[in-house]
Parts: structure tokens; sequence; C-alpha cells
């Protein structure tokens, strides 16, 4: 069917809430865009006069998307080279979507995002639709075709399993770049001593390189493996230059909601590190160098006002 101007009008309203929606499902911002172009498409075809509540529908038309785009890619996933991490979205990105509790913060924070790679994609509609954007188990029921009591249930298991995995403290920004100052000086620095000072005794480091640049297979896990790892990560040598294209620059940016690093090549961004911080420490390192998920980080580097790096021509 033929839209109105206030047919596109009221879709182009919904597509930030829409795309903030599928990326937390999805993991890859990539995929959410694709995800809310085919709801547009879906939208357009549809008898939009008869639609009595749009956002309703919408809602629902691209949830059902995700789900179906989450079971092809959880086939993919058992194939993918390393350790999968989702696509990183930077600070600045309207892709974060709602931020005014600590709950729709932590929902999008690359923690949360790769533990509710364990979650059914069920429980993760569930759980993003309630916990980032506070939707009622009724419509919530009535989106996935389920009981208002089922949605319920989904929830509280989702969330255990969440909670299960989770050691994030909140921290304000300030905070946040002291943080990542103190931790890349500690990196950057002559021994891993400092390192192990900040970091947690069950402190993990995690890396996606996707096959295409050099990432360990598995996790380093405790605060001697992880120092000693990111003490000769931070090194300077040749070979990392060549692979990466030259001498990175490196920034202190939030990423996913959390502090970050993010190393930068010229105008491209080649890697994205979200540091995530426990009560005693820093917890844990996931690191993004995958250049098909850093597409997104690098068209929205080029417009930021990203002030000088904390560490120039590091590597």
């Amino acid at each position: 069917m033929t839209l109105t101007l206030d047919d596109v009008d009221r879709f182009e309203a919904a597509r930030p809430r829409l795309a903030a929606i599928a990326y937390r499902m999805l993991g890859s911002a990539a995929e959410a865009e694709d995800a809310v172009q085919e709801a547009f498409l879906r939208w357009q075809g549809a008898d939009v006069a008869a639609i009595e509540v749009p956002e309703a529908w919408l809602t629902k038309v691209l949830t059902n998307l995700c789900l179906n785009q989450l079971t092809s890619a959880r086939a993919r996933r058992e194939t993918y080279v390393g350790e999968w991490l989702p696509e990183p979205v930077l600070g600045g990105d309207p892709m974060l979507g709602p931020a005014d509790t600590a709950e729709q913060r932590e929902s999008v924070s690359y923690a949360v995002m790769t533990l509710m790679e364990r979650l059914s994609p069920n429980e993760r509609a569930v759980y993003v639709l309630r916990e980032a954007f506070d939707y009622p188990h009724r419509e919530i029921a009535a989106i996935l075709d389920i009981t208002e009591a089922g949605s319920q249930q989904i929830f509280h298991r989702a969330k255990k399993h969440v909670a299960d995995g989770r050691t994030r403290a909140e921290i304000d920004q300030a905070a946040a770049r002291r943080i990542v100052e103190e931790f890349l000086a500690a990196a950057t620095g002559g021994s891993v001593t400092p390192l192990l000072e900040l970091l947690t005794d069950d402190s993990i480091a995690i890396g996606d390189g996707g096959g295409k640049v050099p990432a360990r297979a598995k996790a380093f896990e405790g605060a001697t493996a992880v120092a000693k790892f990111l003490w000769g990560m931070f090194r300077p040598a040749a070979v990392k230059r060549d692979m990466i294209g030259g001498a990175a620059d490196l920034y202190a940016w939030p990423v996913n909601g959390e502090p970050g690093l993010v190393a930068v090549v010229g105008d491209r961004v080649v890697g994205v590190m979200a540091v995530e911080i426990a009560a005693d420490g820093v917890a844990a390192c996931r690191t993004q160098v995958n250049p098909d998920k850093l597409a997104r980080a690098t068209a929205l580097w080029a417009t930021l006002d990203h002030g000088e790096p904390l560490v120039e021509q590091a590597f």
C-alpha cells in the first residue's frame, strides 16, 4: 500500500526505539538496522489505517523479526572463529537507546549483552522489553503471544541468569575516565604489578577477532593471566602495526555505557575495549577487533569531539 507522509513520519518517530530494541536483542548494530528496515517494509505493506496502536504493532513485528534472526544467528555463532562478542556501540550513538535508569544503562552494557547470549530467544525478548523499555507484562504477552503470567516467569528467569553473571558497579563518567586512565597507565608501564593491583582475582579478558585479526580462542582467566596478557598486548611491536595498518592512538571513551578504550589508526577505529568495573577492581576486559564489527564505530568516531588521545602512537 502507498504510505502517506504522516504514515512515514509515524514510522520515523518510532525508528530510534525500534533500533535500540533490535540492537539489544541481536547484539549487532548492522543486523538491527536490517531488522528495522524490514519492519518498515512490513509497515509499507500493511493496512496502516486499520492499525489501532501503531507502536504496539511495530514492536510486535520487529520483535518477531529479531526472534527469527536470533535462531539463525545462534547457528552461525556455532561456527564462529574464536570468542564471539557483540558489535560495540560507542557513547553518543542513538542506538544505545534510553539511559534514564540504572536498569536501562545496564541492559545495553557490553557485559550484560554478552551474558544475554545465555538466554533463549524468548527470554532475551522479554528481558529487553521489560528491563530496558519498561513494557508492562500485559503488552509483552501480546507481542509474544504468551500469557501475562508466562511473561512474568520468563522475565524472572532471564533476570536471574543475567544477575548470576554480573559484577558491575555503577560509576559516573568522571570516575570511569579516571579508572581507564589508571588502567592504561598500568598496562603500558614497565611491570605487571600495577595491573595485578587493579584486577579482581577472578578477572577475565576476552577478544573477538572473528578470524580476521588474531585473538585467543579462549578467555584469559584470573588476575595473573589477564595482567600478563594485557601487559603484552600494549607493548609496541612492528607486527602489531603491520596487522592494523599503523600505530594506534588510544582514547578513553564510553563503550555501551561502560568505561572503555578506543584504538584509532588514522580515521579508522581498529579496536574497542569495554572495561567492566566491580566494587573491588577491574573484573573484565572485552575487546572487539573484528573489522566487520567496527564500521559503525568508525563512522560515528569521525563525528565526535573526542579530544586528545591518552596515548599516541601506541603498539
